[in-house]
Formats: C-alpha cells, sequence, structure tokens
C-alpha cells in the first residue's frame, strides 16, 4: 500500500495542471487568431481603360459618369481584321468595343535591367506588371533594393499570353530564342516580378480564368496568415491581343454586342471584353501598424470553392456561389447584416446575373431584410468591361477606394433602362444605385463583398472593410525640431528632373502636419538610385528653394560610400551633451551598432560619449573609423570623406556651427546621401511621422518595345527579322583589311555587344554587362558571334559580366590577341 500524496505536492501538482491548462487555452486561441488574422491593404498601383494609371484617377473615374470602352486600337490588326457586325459568320468576331489600355509598347527596360533585345520579345503584361508592381511597394512605403532579398510573395492572376503567337511561323522557327519561353510563360510573369525585384517569398502564377486574381488574393491571405511572407503582392493581368479568343466567344454568342457589360439591367445581352493590370501590397495589420504602413482597407476574410457538379463546365452554381460567400463571411468574422455593398460579379449575362443575385439572397437577403438598410451592389464592369482575369484587381482597389472614401459611386446610369427583369427585385432589399451617395450611415461598420467567379467553375469571395486605427494616444505631428530632410533619387538626369518637379508639387501643396510624413516617405520608402538631391530646411517654403538651388548644382551620378570617420575631440562633457540631444530628436538611432567603433592611425577610441556618436553614425548606415584629436580647442565632432580630386569633405556634427546637433546630423545625413552613402532613413523617422500612399511614385522612361503584328493573322513572313536587330558588324574575318588595332578590336567587340543586347542608340561602358540587361543566353550569344570571326577559346561563363563593359571589351580583346600571338608562334604541321 502506497503512501498518501502530502496535499502540499497535491495543491502543487494541481497548480501546475492548471498553468499548463491555461497556456495551452492561450495557444489554442493564439493560433485561432492567427488563421484568421485581419490582413491590411497598404498599396495598390494600376494601369486601365481609360489611361487610368493611379488609385486617384480612378476614384475620379469612378465618381464621374463615363464609361472607359473604345474602338479597337490600330496596333491590334488581328482583332480588326476578323470583325463582322453580323453574329454568327464563322471564323468572325462581331465585337469591335472593349475596354482597351492605352499605351502597352511602352517600357522603361533600363530601369529593370532588361535588355532592349528581350524587352521586345516580353509579353506586354510583364512589363506592365513590373511597372504597376514598383508602383504599389513605393506606395506601401517599400524600398526595394534588389541585394536586400526582402520576404515577398508574388501572388498573380493571368490566364493568356497572346503576344508571341505573331512569332509563331511553323514553316520559320529560326526566330525563336530562349526569350520565347521566358517572355510568354504564364509562369514567368509572377517569376519575373520576384527576380527582377529580389524577393525570397512564394511566386505563384494562378488560371482559373475570370477568377484568377481573386484566387491569388485568397492564396496571399493564406500565406500571409501561415508566416510564409511578410509581404504578399497580389496582381491581376489581361490583355487582348489575338482574335482566336474573341472569335471563339463570339461564336458562343457570350458577348454583348456592344461591347459593354450591362450588369442587372434588363438590356443584359453579354459581357463587354476589357484589358488591364492592377497590384496590390498585403500584409499582417498588426505589422502594418508597427511599421507605420499606409492602411488603405482590410482584408476580413476569404474563401473559394467550385461550382462542381453544375449543368455545364461554364455554368454558374448558385448553391456553390452561396457556400464560398458564407465561407468568407466566416472567415472574416463579418454578419451578413454588417454589408453595406457587394461588388458584384456582374457581368451582364442573361443567366449569370440571376444566379449570382439569387445566392447573395440566400446568405444575406434576410439579414438585409431585417436591418431595413438596403443592401447596395454593382459591378464596374459596366464602366471599364470585364477584365477576365484581372476582373478581380479591379474589384478590389475600387471596394478599397469605395471603403476609404466613405461613398459609393453609381453603379447604373439614370439612362440605362429598368433592372433585369428575371430578378424578383421587389422582395430583396438590394439596390443599384444610380447615383453617387454616402456609405449608409446607419451601418456601424463600413463592410463590403466582392464577388468574383471563374468560366471555369472556381469561385472566391472576399470580405474587406474600412481601416479604423486603435484609439489612444498618438505622438504629436508638425515639423520636427530638427527641421526636415528630403531626399530623391532616380537612374538618370530626366527622372530625377521629374521627380523633384512632382515633390515640389507636394510640398506647395503641404500642412505643417503632413510636412514630416512626406518627407519620410520620399526617404524611407524609395529605393536609392545613382542620381541623387537631398536637402534640409525648417518648413515647406525653405525646403522648396533649397530643392531649387539643389537642382541646379546637380553634378552627376554618385558612387558608393562605404566608410567615413568621425573626428572627435576629447571633451567628452560636451560630446555626452549632444548625444544625449541625438538620442531625444532620433531614439532609432540609439543603441545601434554592431560593435565598437574601430580605431584610425590617430588615436584610440574614445569613452562613451565618442563611442555612442559612432553607434549613431553607424545605425544610420556607413561604417565608421574615429579619430580622437586631443588638441582640439572646443568641442566638436566632424564627420569627413573623401572627394574628387583628392579633397576631403568634412561635416559638423557638434560645435562648430550655432544649430543643434539634431539639425547638424539631418545636414550631414543629406550630404553623405549625395556622396553615394546608402543610409537607413528609417533611423530618422520624426515622431508622428507614417508612410503616406498618394505621394510621386518613379517617372519610368519609357521606349517603345514592340513586335508588329502580321495583318494577315499568321506569323511575320519568312525571313523576317522581327526583332528588329541591326545588321551584324563582320560576317567574317576576311572582311578585315589587315590586323586590327587594339582599338579597332575593341570597337568590333562592342559593336557585336550592341547587336546581341538590341542596344541601337549605344552602351554606357561604365555599366556592367548584367546592368545593361544582359544574361546566360546573350553573353552565349556574344561569344558564339565573336567566334564567328576571332579564335576567342573563352567559356561564356568565364567572361566577366559584372565589371564595367569598357572593362570587359578591354579583356576580351587583350585575350584575343593573346590568343592569336600564340597561335602565330604555333610551327606549322
Amino acid at each position: 500500500m502506497t503512501d498518501a500524496m502530502d496535499p502540499a505536492d497535491v495543491r502543487k501538482l494541481m497548480e501546475e495542471q492548471l498553468g499548463l491548462s491555461r497556456r495551452l487555452r492561450d495557444r489554442v486561441r493564439e493560433l485561432e487568431e492567427a488563421r484568421h488574422a485581419p490582413l491590411a491593404v497598404v498599396g495598390m498601383g494600376l494601369r486601365l481603360p481609360g489611361d487610368l494609371k493611379s488609385p486617384e484617377e480612378y476614384w475620379d473615374f469612378l465618381c464621374g459618369d463615363a464609361d472607359a470602352l473604345s474602338g479597337i486600337p490600330e496596333d491590334r490588326p488581328g482583332l480588326r481584321t476578323v470583325y463582322d457586325p453580323a453574329p454568327g459568320r464563322p471564323g468572325r468576331s462581331y465585337v469591335d468595343r472593349a475596354g482597351f489600355l492605352g499605351d502597352i509598347a511602352g517600357f522603361d527596360a533600363e530601369f529593370f535591367g532588361i535588355s532592349q533585345r528581350e524587352a521586345k520579345l516580353l509579353d506586354p503584361q510583364q512589363r506592365l506588371l513590373l511597372e504597376v508592381s514598383w508602383e504599389a511597394l513605393e506606395r506601401a512605403g517599400i524600398a526595394v533594393n534588389r541585394a536586400d532579398r526582402l520576404d515577398v510573395g508574388v501572388y498573380l492572376g493571368m490566364m493568356a499570353s497572346e503576344y508571341n503567337e505573331r512569332l509563331k511561323d511553323r514553316g520559320d522557327t529560326s526566330r525563336i530564342d530562349p526569350y520565347f519561353t521566358t517572355g510568354g510563360g504564364l509562369c514567368f510573369g509572377a517569376g519575373r516580378i520576384s527576380y527582377v525585384m529580389g524577393f525570397s517569398g512564394p511566386v505563384v502564377s494562378v488560371d482559373t480564368a475570370c477568377s484568377s486574381s481573386l484566387a491569388a488574393l485568397h492564396l496571399a491571405v493564406r500565406g500571409l496568415r501561415g508566416d510564409e511572407c511578410r509581404y504578399a503582392l497580389v496582381c491581376g493581368s489581361n490583355l487582348l491581343l489575338s482574335a482566336d479568343l474573341m472569335v471563339s466567344l463570339s461564336q458562343a454568342r457570350a458577348l454583348s454586342p456592344e461591347g459593354r457589360s450591362k450588369s442587372f439591367l434588363a438590356s443584359a445581352d453579354g459581357y463587354g471584353r476589357g484589358e488591364g493590370v492592377g497590384a496590390l501590397v498585403l500584409m499582417r495589420l498588426a505589422d502594418a501598424e508597427r511599421e507605420g504602413r499606409p492602411v488603405l482597407a482590410v482584408v476580413r476574410g476569404t474563401a473559394m470553392g467550385h461550382d462542381g457538379a453544375a449543368s455545364g463546365l461554364t455554368a454558374p452554381n448558385g448553391p456553390a456561389q452561396q457556400e464560398v460567400i458564407a465561407a468568407a463571411l466566416a472567415d472574416g468574422g463579418v454578419e451578413p447584416a454588417d454589408l453595406g455593398w457587394i461588388e458584384a460579379h456582374g457581368t451582364g449575362t442573361v443567366l449569370g446575373d440571376p444566379i449570382e443575385i439569387g445566392a447573395l439572397d440566400a446568405v444575406v437577403g434576410q439579414a438585409v431584410r431585417d436591418r431595413g438598410v438596403p443592401l447596395a451592389l454593382g459591378s464596374v464592369k459596366s464602366r471599364i468591361g470585364h477584365l477576365e482575369a484581372a476582373s478581380g484587381v479591379a474589384s478590389l482597389i475600387k471596394t478599397v477606394l469605395m471603403l476609404e472614401h466613405g461613398e459609393i459611386p453609381a453603379a447604373a446610369s439614370p439612362d440605362d433602362g429598368q433592372l433585369n427583369t428575371h430578378i424578383a427585385w421587389d422582395r430583396m432589399n438590394f439596390t443599384v444605385p444610380r447615383r453617387n451617395g454616402p456609405w449608409p450611415a446607419e451601418l456601424p461598420r463600413r463592410v463590403a463583398g466582392v464577388n468574383s467567379f471563374g468560366m471555369s467553375g472556381t469561385n472566391v469571395h472576399a470580405v474587406l472593410e474600412a481601416y479604423a486605427p486603435a484609439a489612444g494616444p498618438r505622438p504629436p505631428r508638425g515639423d520636427h525640431p530638427a527641421g526636415e530632410l528630403l531626399a530623391l533619387s532616380a537612374k538618370d538626369p530626366a527622372a530625377l528632373a521629374e521627380l523633384a518637379a512632382a515633390a515640389r508639387a507636394c510640398l506647395t501643396a503641404a500642412d505643417a502636419t503632413s510636412l514630416s510624413s512626406i518627407c519620410h516617405t520620399l526617404r524611407a520608402g524609395r529605393a536609392a538610385f545613382d542620381h541623387r538631391l537631398a536637402v534640409t530646411g525648417a518648413d515647406a517654403a525653405e525646403l522648396t528653394r533649397e530643392l531649387d538651388a539643389a537642382w541646379a548644382a546637380q553634378s552627376g551620378p554618385v558612387s558608393p560610400l562605404r566608410t567615413v570617420v568621425l573626428r572627435v575631440s576629447a571633451d567628452d562633457a560636451a560630446l555626452d551633451s549632444a548625444v544625449t540631444e541625438l538620442a531625444g530628436a532620433f531614439p532609432a538611432l540609439t543603441g545601434e551598432g554592431t560593435g565598437p567603433a574601430s580605431a584610425g592611425p590617430d588615436g584610440a577610441v574614445g569613452p562613451g560619449p565618442v563611442e555612442s556618436l559612432a553607434r549613431m553614425v553607424r545605425g544610420l548606415g556607413p561604417e565608421v573609423e574615429v579619430r580622437v584629436d586631443p588638441d582640439a580647442p572646443d568641442a566638436t565632432a566632424a564627420l569627413e570623406w573623401p572627394a574628387g580630386g583628392g579633397a576631403t569633405v568634412s561635416t559638423p556634427l557638434v560645435g562648430g556651427d550655432a544649430r543643434n546637433p539634431a539639425a547638424l546630423l539631418l545636414t550631414a545625413a543629406a550630404a553623405l546621401f549625395t556622396a553615394g552613402a546608402r543610409l537607413r532613413w528609417d533611423r530618422l523617422r520624426a515622431p508622428g511621422a507614417n508612410l503616406l500612399s498618394d505621394l510621386p511614385t518613379y517617372p519610368f522612361r519609357r521606349k517603345r518595345h514592340w513586335i508588329e503584328e502580321p495583318h494577315d493573322g499568321a506569323g511575320a513572313a519568312r525571313g523576317t527579322d522581327t526583332s528588329g536587330r541591326t545588321a551584324p558588324a563582320a560576317s567574317g574575318p576576311h572582311l578585315f583589311l589587315g590586323p586590327l588595332t587594339p582599338a579597332e578590336r575593341e570597337a568590333y567587340l562592342l559593336a557585336e555587344l550592341r547587336n546581341v543586347l538590341d542596344e541601337p542608340e549605344g552602351l554606357d561602358p561604365e555599366r556592367s554587362f548584367l546592368d545593361a540587361g544582359g544574361d546566360s543566353f546573350t553573353s552565349t550569344l556574344f561569344i558564339t558571334k565573336v567566334e564567328e570571326h576571332f579564335d576567342v577559346g573563352l567559356p561564356p561563363e568565364e567572361l566577366p559580366l559584372d565589371v564595367p563593359l569598357a572593362e570587359m571589351i578591354g579583356k576580351l580583346a587583350a585575350h584575343i590577341t593573346r590568343r592569336d600571338a600564340e597561335a602565330e608562334r604555333e610551327p606549322s604541321a
């Protein structure tokens, strides 16, 4: 028989078990909350019909009454050729209007490090996706530096890539090169974004037909909640470049003869097609608030399902739609009575619209009737066309803007006639608004749902809510006591001039409460390039004057500056006071650094204040070498670095100026930036400054990159070079009239390289082969072309691709010269 346990031991054991039980319950709750965590939309970019290029332009359009439909552009001869107004003609389309984009041939290939040769062969969707993704990230205040390997996942909805069809000619496949694959495959649209921008997160291309981009959103939400990435880029893309799909849809009588989706109208007669590209940046709401990101709206829940055993593969299934709507509401913890808007799929088809309204009524209808406030619904497809794979992002961005502004744009015109008579409107408390109006004040929350149903049967619903910041004390906002620092950069002088003009306009319109946020966003929320401007000032007016003066004195691109000298006196007490003031003005700099500052040849590292100041400077970015000057008469500290011509730049941090140390540090940071340093601008964030989403984005310098479409719809004529490349520099060694001088040989090699990269305007000799858009394919092609004229004997992988082109060409020319000399010395056989 065992002894009974001591009561104290029993009590202790019970307490331990209770504690364990509490911890397990807390962990279960934590995991459950993570499964349903809210996500923040923090940035958006777009290209939509009607020449809409920004969220602000899109909102203005939505609040107007025009549509964005137009005739077939001149550069789409295939679509124009198959048009016949009589429906039913075999091989013909009866549609000659759609929501077309304007310029889809223009692209800033140099900005994205892509050669002219490759850019011309890229599906324009890939080019547009790069631009709108970059803009969305800038609007989120996320500075993209390729070497940083940001934890960004890319989720793309895309269902067709028709551009490369113009290269297809089964009688002549000689024009097909590796870019035919990477320029047009659906998987490469998402992969190229991540490759060009150096991301490390998941990359997914989704094709569920018309629900593709909302399906991409659903996968992004799951990825963020599962901690697979910190940021998610949700994209959708669609272009109308081939006649094949237009003819097929016309033969199915799926399209409206007028080219317009008449959503929920009695006159509905099919959908109108459209094209567009959009991107949204998402992250976990808690992370967005912690980082001070601009929260535009909150994604509460998403769900995805399939029609299953419907009456046909492409026929909608009402019960399946009910399931996905109910699941998304449950995922977001949202009650049906909370909904104030439904951005419907609303294609304007006789079959589809009544089924969608019936599904909505089955899930939310009773709650809407009980509350007494009508539920407004509509679809942007009636204004810009059905963007198919990109329709989800167009609907999402519209819904975000509605939630942000608290307004509901008209979903139909007063002149559109009666609503669809196959829908029992009289027993439903649903409304299709004919005029713009405010969000219903009777609803306690501002919540909206978005439908997207794919022709393949995949259905997606998303639930979004307006962002309501948590109540509580907020840091004061206004001018920083040290003043403000504005920093701008671009890849070339023309882009910098355009960016400076846009920043000047922002400063002119800024008030005291927004100035710190404007400067913080344009510093910390943008990548740094080689053409730079940086100015300091007490207010917007002074910043504007200094910006004008700095532009007049701008002197060209900078080289990297990695190490600076911190020269200090031995007056610890005065330095300690300055360090304390800097810590108060810039708390993010306090305690930064990876270790003690290194000693220079002129003295040892001083005690506390000196090391603390060095850590602050290192926390800003550069490496620091400390030099203590014990003979300095006053308390001083200055940063020094080499300038051109053997000169040294020196800018004070303490002493030598009537300004306080905080103002001196801002001036020093501006000087460091324009000297080529890469700075951690977030460490200079002023109290109360937040990242803003509506500031100027990078002004791309677009050039035309386009392969003309054959008017007969077939591939290009046999033997035609559609790439636009120039003629080769020479066709064989026998064309050279004698031995080439070193300069002539280098000129030949450079000319051949221009041909390979399709750069008729010339190459910058200071850029590397990789920076010029070269890759493994073009390096192999270049060596192969040169070997037609010279004995190179050098594998492409041994070509120095990361040095300036002038150096690479020089080394290759010297290598060829040595090979020729060795061949001449060899005895004849």
